[in-house]
């Protein structure tokens, strides 16, 4: 009895002895107020600004990747961007098509790309040709502005349409409104039965 009273002591007393002589509490610091701070970017790379030319090159590129696009050229103006495309003057008009739409898809996917519009005449090319080159030269703004929502308003029905989220319950639509009067007639019938 002896020895477990002393081999309890000594666990007991070893058990409350400190480690590393450091001591157990801590001083709090003396400011504690603390405030929650929220964080947009905790990325500490900062995203490279690309000039609106810059930009414009690069969708201009882009569209060029497509195939049948022989050349391309953009301008930039805000969050807006106008691309136009050369293609072969002896392809059908619903190959144009399919080529302005692939050329769109390429480039909804760019950040910088996402609300472009895509021409494809050759008159419409060559009018973004010269306006890319009169904004390079720098010419006021205001008369680009101008010459640039003409090229939009003649081309903007041709623009990409946004896909609108549809219902995923297609089952709604898929059975017609006779075959779902006579499932509503037996379900009420097999109801009543029970």
């Amino acid at each position: 009895m002896k020895l477990v009273i002393l081999l309890g002591g000594i666990l007991f007393l070893a058990a409350c002895q400190q480690q590393g002589g450091d001591s157990l509490l801590q001083e709090k610091p003396k400011n504690t107020d603390t405030k929650m701070q929220y964080v947009t970017n905790s990325d500490p790379v900062e995203p490279e600004k690309k000039t609106t030319q810059e930009t414009a090159r690069h969708l201009a590129k882009l569209a060029v990747e497509v195939p049948d696009v022989h050349d391309a050229t953009s301008v930039v103006v805000g969050n807006y961007a106008v691309v136009g495309i050369d293609v072969d003057k002896d392809l059908d008009r619903s190959r144009v098509g399919v080529i302005k739409y692939s050329v769109a898809e390429a480039l909804k996917d760019d950040p910088d790309g996402r609300n472009a519009l895509i021409v494809a005449d050759a008159d419409g090319v060559e009018r973004i040709r010269d306006l890319g080159e009169k904004m390079s030269e720098g010419h006021p703004v205001e008369g680009i502005t101008d010459e640039l929502s003409q090229i939009i308003a003649r081309y903007l029905p041709e623009g990409p349409i946004r896909e609108v989220p549809t219902d995923d319950d297609q089952s709604k639509e898929s059975v017609p409104d006779e075959d779902q009067q006579d499932m509503d007639e037996i379900q009420k019938e097999q109801s009543s039965d029970q």
